[in-house]
């Protein structure tokens, strides 16, 4: 079921396929829907949330109303309330800790510079839904923007085919203030977002998670607004050693299989033994699980244990794959961290598994996944909003480096920047 090569044969590269291509391939049926919103705007929106959702919606009536916040919490126990909000307090500490501030500093001779930070005004939030319930997703998505002090959240999610969406999202949704909650999905809620419709007004980024025809639309609308990111397949790797328990390896391996069949599971270690008992492990396992099917067609597909030198070796097979998660179970994981160069979210130890980040942790587990883990990094407080530059120079100043200011025009050729400079001091 699962392959096992040693680094020297295989080309990491080749295992994942481009996110991007993968996008092209779906744009042209998610191009007309975003066009019928962006022309029809809310008739466009109940013609595919009953096409795709089976739900029909009268004039409007895509907005949350009270009375479902109301309802959803009647069919919530306490237990998952005491976990949500202690998960919360976690995440809010770990975003403050981003938080960007202006700052100014004065210069010689009467100058002045810095940076203004502000928040976006408007944002929208995609949360996935429909037959399943991501409030985790919420609290990602909303916790840094609400940091970040963004004023208008908008949050949209599937709801099933009754119209409903579950009432763990809504709850969490209200728990962060969140009101503005409309009951759509796929690509043609990213397009309402974008361009505005009828009865929602449009934002100016847009974030979150879904599937291919979500993230397609959200390739398809970068321009008109900003988007996070252009999320893939779910991805996980482990760097272990010897004494690494292959239970734990193995249920990690499976906790990302069971995602969707395209995700990723991948063992790097050095040791054999383990590599044949994470196998052993992982068929024992698999069949205790109720998305069996799913994540046995992904460990077909995409599981991998890579058999290296040493753990130096694993080290850079991890770097070479840039995973979306990264677990590190080797005795002193601390040891290594400093040649971890790409990764989405790194977890230490064998009791951090990557379920603490997906729910309760801290970090966010908005991630970069596809090998873009090479230059892009978590969801954070600084997504939500953005910064200006500010330069006041005194006229003393100015005409102390007028000269070094004009040859740079002169240079490139512009006559009118060097103008606008000296034409300040002329007759003096």
């Amino acid at each position: 079921m699962i392959k096992t090569l040693s680094y020297r044969d295989i080309d990491i590269k080749s295992l994942k396929e481009n996110i991007n291509s993968t996008i092209d391939k779906v744009a042209a049926n998610v191009l007309p829907i975003m066009e019928d919103v962006k022309t029809l705007g809310d008739g466009a929106l109940r013609k595919y949330s009953k096409k795709f959702d089976g739900v029909d919606f009268k004039e409007g009536g895509f907005q949350v109303t009270d009375r479902e916040i109301q309802d959803a919490y009647n069919r919530i126990d306490e237990e998952f309330m005491e976990a949500f909000r202690r998960a919360k307090k976690n995440i809010w500490e770990y975003h403050e800790r981003d938080k960007r501030n202006s700052w100014f500093d004065c210069l010689s001779l009467g100058g002045i510079w810095g940076r203004v930070i502000r928040p976006l005004k408007r944002i929208g939030i995609y949360v996935p839904g429909g037959t399943a319930a991501y409030p985790s997703s919420v609290l990602m998505n909303g916790i840094p923007a609400i940091i970040a002090g963004v004023e208008e959240i908008v949050m949209v999610t599937p709801p099933d085919n009754k119209g409903v969406v579950p009432p763990h999202t809504l709850a969490a949704a209200c728990e962060l203030g969140i009101k503005e909650i409309y009951k759509i999905g796929g690509a043609q809620s990213i397009a309402a977002l974008a361009y505005g419709t009828e009865s929602i007004r449009p934002v100016s980024k847009i974030t979150g998670p879904g599937n291919i025809y979500v993230t397609a639309a959200k390739k398809l609308v970068f321009g008109q607004v900003d988007i996070d990111m252009l999320a893939g397949p779910s991805e996980i790797f482990i760097i272990a050693d010897k004494g690494a328990d292959p239970r734990f390896v193995a249920a990690d391996m499976l906790s990302q299989a069971e995602h969707d069949p395209d995700s990723f599971s991948v063992l790097a270690s050095p040791c054999q033994d383990l590599a044949d008992n994470v196998k052993r492990e992982i068929r024992k396992q698999l069949g205790q699980l109720p998305r069996k099917d799913i994540a046995e067609e992904s460990l077909i597909k995409n599981a991998l244990i890579i058999l290296t030198e040493d753990i130096a070796e694993a080290v850079l097979a991890s770097n070479k794959f840039a995973p979306e998660h990264l677990e590190i179970m080797v005795d002193q994981p601390l040891a290594i961290l400093n040649d971890i160069e790409n990764a989405g979210s790194i977890f230490l130890g064998p009791y951090t598994p990557e379920s603490v980040g997906d729910y309760f942790g801290g970090t966010n587990h908005i991630l970069p996944t596809g090998g873009t883990a090479k230059y892009a990094s978590p969801l954070s407080v600084g997504d939500f909003t953005k910064s200006m530059g500010v330069l006041h120079y005194s006229k003393e100043k100015l005409l102390r480096n007028a000269k070094y200011i004009e040859k740079f025009a002169v240079v490139e050729g512009l006559d009118a920047h060097a103008r606008a400079v000296s034409i300040r001091f002329e007759g003096e």
